[in-house]
Formats: structure tokens, sequence, C-alpha cells
């Protein structure tokens, strides 16, 4: 296992164990997250645990021009139910995304000093959100890291049935506009393939990063 010092540096991805991680320690700074973040490797523990470094083989991704919209969403689409801005409460959502209960989870990655990285992230403008209102009311929304032609997604939140799907739909429509390469969708879900994004070997997600 490798461990992080004060000196800003990781590990090749290939050292990684059988599940992804690749080390532990060092910080959370704009600089480190940056360098991990351009070279496929994100930070993933929980509060009673060190920092620790993941970069998975296979990865999970989506092709933007490959999104999934069911029938029942291209309903939603057209009915307008959701109106969709980008970066105008960026905290909010990070709340949202940390306090939301989800299914098999118990508590969350997102602890207060991942907030606090990703707000000076967000500060120095490599963190975005997507927001998604039902009137006045924000309902769903998710946030990542844009490094300019690969999204990395981090989480996403939905308070009301399709919010969520409908912030990654329109990510995906922005960033296909883009001509982004592809999200960087970290781990399999169930809900991440239905929505279109796929495993692949992370030799080839690297080359995609590249």
């Amino acid at each position: 296992m490798f461990y992080l010092t004060d000196r800003l540096e990781f590990p090749p991805v290939e050292t990684a164990n059988s599940e992804g991680l690749l080390a532990v320690g060092g910080d959370l700074s704009v600089e480190r997250l940056v360098l991990a973040y351009t070279n496929g490797i994100f930070p993933w523990f929980n509060e009673e645990s060190p920092i620790l470094w993941w970069s998975p083989d296979p990865r999970m991704v989506l092709y933007p021009d490959k999104v999934k919209i069911s029938k029942s969403m291209r309903k939603v689409l057209r009915d307008n139910r959701f109106r969709l801005t980008k970066n105008t409460c960026f905290q909010q959502v990070l709340e949202h995304c940390s306090s939301i209960e989800r299914e098999g989870q118990d508590g969350t990655w997102i602890t207060q000093n991942m907030k606090k990285a990703y707000c000076a992230m967000h500060e120095k403008g490599y963190a975005t959100s997507y927001e998604v209102w039902e009137q006045n009311e924000l309902v769903g929304g998710l946030y990542g890291i844009d490094l300019g032609h690969i999204f990395c997604g981090e989480s996403m939140f939905s308070l009301t049935s399709n919010a969520s799907k409908f912030a990654f739909i329109k990510l995906a429509e922005d960033l296909r506009a883009k001509g982004y390469k592809a999200i960087d969708c970290q781990l399999y879900t169930a809900h991440l393939a239905s929505l279109g994004a796929q495993e692949m070997p992370r030799d080839k997600f690297m080359e995609l990063l590249k």
C-alpha cells in the first residue's frame, strides 16, 4: 500500500489493488485533488477512516451521446416540469448529496472535510453543480469535477421522482454539445447502467483522460 506524504504525488494507477484502492493519506488540497482527477484517481472514504484514493478497474463511464432516455423520461422532458440551472447553489447541492438516504448505505462519504475541499474546488472553477428546480424549490441535482474534456461525476440527489435523472440527462446533453469525451461515473450501479453508462478497462479510460 502506498502512503502519501506532503509531497504532491501519486503512484501509477496500475499499482491499485483488485478493489481499486491506490493510496492512503495526503490531504484534500485543491492542488492534490486536481492532480488526482487528471490522473484517473478520486478520494472516497468515511469519517472514521484516513483519506483513501481509488482508481478502479473497470471504470464506469458514459459517452454523452449514449445517454438512455426512457419513454417516461421523454414525457418529463416534454412537459417542462423541471427547470435546470448551473452553479447557482453549489453548496446546497453538496449538502443534499451528503444528507440524502441511500439504500444499503450507512452514513455518507461526503464528510465535512470533503465539503470544504469541494467548495474550494468550486471557488477555483473546477467543481460544477447542476441544479433541478420544480417551481421555485430545489428538488434535485448533481456535482462533479470539470476537466474540460471529461466530467468526473461525484454525486447526485433527488427529492422528487426523476429529478436526478433529469439532471444527469441534461448534463449529458450539455457535454455532448460542448464536445466532451465522457462522463466518469467511477463505479458501477444499476441506476447508472440504466442511464447508458458502461464499464470499460481502466487503461482505455486513461486514454480518454489523456
